[in-house]
């Protein structure tokens, strides 16, 4: 290890207590880091401190070991339930890994009770913790930490508690307000006392923070800390001992580069960022399949009582390959981490130095790699230029095999990896349309063909963004997908009990749906009924009026008779004679009367 010192813990203006030097060799921390030595002096001299370190510079000793010192030092011992010293950040990893740090300073004092208050556990439990063991120093994430302030009903009066408050760490003060926690931050604050001593630490200083520093510290001192030498000069954000890769690779390439990349390096730890939630569980399932010898697990922000176990147990591995997204890209101390790989670019550049971060802590080397597409190359000169962070190519590797065949065959064996992959193509797609840097990585550009190809989808799903688009290069299989089972025999007899109960439910609408379509077509039939009608009748007045004319000239062919026999022109026998012989009408004399006839003429 390169110690990235400013002198030993004794040359402190300030002396530490005997106990804490003694935690910090065992620790195996002999020197202070620049972060350590400038903050720590100022913070025990009741000045506030608003600090920027590159990621892992020891900023979390930073404040540890003062508020240790400063309640070490107050003239009035604090009570089980007083609150001494509060620290809020972003995280629940970031959080459980500070409280670790901090239980090795209050192991030697007893009299010092500590509470962790995160996400993901029983608050009712929290509250009646608190009320048995109380918590002199709490570490919280802002959004449990808001609630606990709402439980008086529950016996917990905790906005009594904090007006002993010494102390007040926002750690990761950027992260905390770009992940939306602001309105929780100023509730906080309204309950705490004025007259305390307030640190913001952050790797960048925003505008937020800067908003933050003149709303919650009184007088503050800036604190910035740089790396020596080249580094410095170059105002460089990434630790000076690690390596920036990047590798260009088609989106149809990338998986298989990744996977090769991690089977040549199975002895050493890894962390892999995806952009979404959705891609760590469908590439993180891929990769359990795909790599085989190594321990692999998945953590993302969507978990909510995994993660602390699978943050712990990672933390504790010699190797093995962590798939996550940027809930693990802030202040997280991961032991021995050689390699960063980002398999997505982050949403905005100053997640890109965080992530990069998790590795070369304090002095130890380490390396990162970032795919990028083709049409994404650009995104290299943006990031030396907007986040002084320089990055070398790294050549594609050769003799990789494809894997996306074998990726299709487990999507087609079960239904599980199958929508798993179809939600992580979507999620993919949306956050790309999001990203902050959309002059480079823009959607209009994306080859959605290629990209379905690097996620082995089945077939495209339906979503805007591929409304009204042609794919030629992406051949779908010829498989109806909706038949793909899942491997889970509990899953599959659910699956196919809510398609019976979904069929029941499309068959009973259908039935009345019947009705409606037919009366729909019944109008038809009802006009075509209508429109026979009225060429039927038509076709009988024509057929009735030809047999009137026919009765009619019958009639006028007796009557001519009829005149005949009058004027004397033919005999009754001839008259009989002549009706017979029409063989029309059954006409006799008696039918026709001659007073008709004249009437008639």
């Amino acid at each position: 290890m390169e110690h990235v010192t400013e002198g030993s813990w004794e040359s402190l203006p300030v002396p530490l207590h005997p106990q804490v030097l003694s935690v910090l060799r065992e620790l195996g921390f002999p020197y202070m880091t620049p972060v350590q030595s400038a903050t720590i002096p100022l913070f025990m001299k009741n000045k506030d401190v608003a600090a920027e370190a590159v990621t892992g510079s020891g900023k979390t000793l930073a404040f540890v070991i003062p508020i240790v010192e400063i309640l070490l030092r107050r003239e009035e011992k604090l009570k089980k339930s007083q609150v001494g010293a509060i620290i809020i950040t972003p995280t629940r990893e970031l959080a459980v890994q500070i409280e670790e740090v901090l239980s090795h300073f209050t192991k030697p004092f007893p009299q010092f009770s500590q509470i962790l208050w995160i996400g993901g556990r029983n608050p009712g439990e929290d509250v009646a913790r608190f009320k048995e063991l109380g918590g002199n120093i709490i570490v919280a994430t802002p959004g449990r930490l808001e609630d606990m302030f709402r439980r008086k009903a529950e016996g917990l009066d905790l906005a009594s508690c904090v007006r002993s408050l010494e102390v007040l760490v926002l750690d990761e003060a950027d992260r905390l307000l770009d992940m939306g926690f602001e309105t929780s931050i100023n509730t906080i604050l309204e309950f705490l006392p004025k007259q305390r001593r307030t640190g913001l630490f952050s790797a960048t200083q925003t505008q937020e923070v800067e908003n933050l520093v003149r709303a919650g510290l009184r007088n503050p001192v800036r604190i910035s800390v740089k790396e020596k030498g080249v580094a410095a000069s170059s105002t460089q954000k990434t630790p000076s001992r690690l390596e920036n890769h990047y590798m260009v690779c088609k989106a149809d390439e990338k998986f298989n580069q990744l996977v090769h990349f991690l089977r040549n390096h199975k002895q050493e730890k890894h962390l892999v960022f995806f952009s979404t939630c959705a891609c760590v569980e469908y590439y993180g399932k891929a990769l359990e399949a795909l790599v085989k010898g190594v321990k692999i697990m998945c953590i993302h922000g969507k978990m909510k009582y995994k993660r602390n176990k699978i943050f712990m147990e990672f933390r504790k591995l010699q190797s093995g390959i962590l798939v996550c997204t940027d809930v693990m890209a802030r202040g997280i101390d991961i032991p021995e981490v050689n390699w960063v790989l980002q398999y997505d670019p982050p949403s905005n550049a100053s997640a890109f130095v965080h992530r990069c971060g998790r590795t070369a802590r304090i002095g130890h080397g380490g390396s990162a790699l970032v795919f990028l597409l083709p049409m994404e190359e650009s995104y290299i000169n943006f990031l030396a230029i907007n986040q002084k962070c320089p990055l070398q190519e790294m050549k594609l590797q050769k003799n990789t095999a494809d894997l996306l065949p074998k990726l299709k065959a487990m999507a087609l064996a079960d239904r599980a990896v199958f929508e798993k992959g179809m939600k992580a193509f979507v999620s993919y797609v949306q956050a790309y349309a999001k990203h902050e840097c959309n002059l480079i990585f823009r959607l209009k550009d994306l080859d959605f063909a290629s990209l379905a190809r690097g996620f082995a989808l089945l077939r495209m799903p339906k979503m805007p963004e591929l409304r009204g688009k042609q794919f030629p290069d992406f051949v779908p299989v010829d498989v109806n997908t909706d038949t793909i089972p899942f491997k889970d025999k509990i899953r599959e007899k659910q699956r196919q009990k809510q398609l019976l109960e979904q069929q029941r439910k499309e068959k009973t609408e259908n039935d009345g749906g019947r009705k409606f379509i037919k009366n729909k077509a019944w109008s038809k039939q009802k006009a075509k009924k209508e429109k026979k009608k009225k060429l039927n009748e038509k076709r009988r007045r024509e057929e009735g009026s030809d047999v009137e004319d026919e009765d009619m000239e019958e009639l006028l062919n007796d009557t001519r008779l009829l005149k005949k026999l009058k004027k004397g022109k033919i005999t009754e026998e001839e008259f009989e004679k002549g009706l017979l012989t029409s063989g029309k009408r059954s006409t006799n004399k008696a039918d026709l009367q001659i007073s008709d006839v004249e009437d008639d003429c």
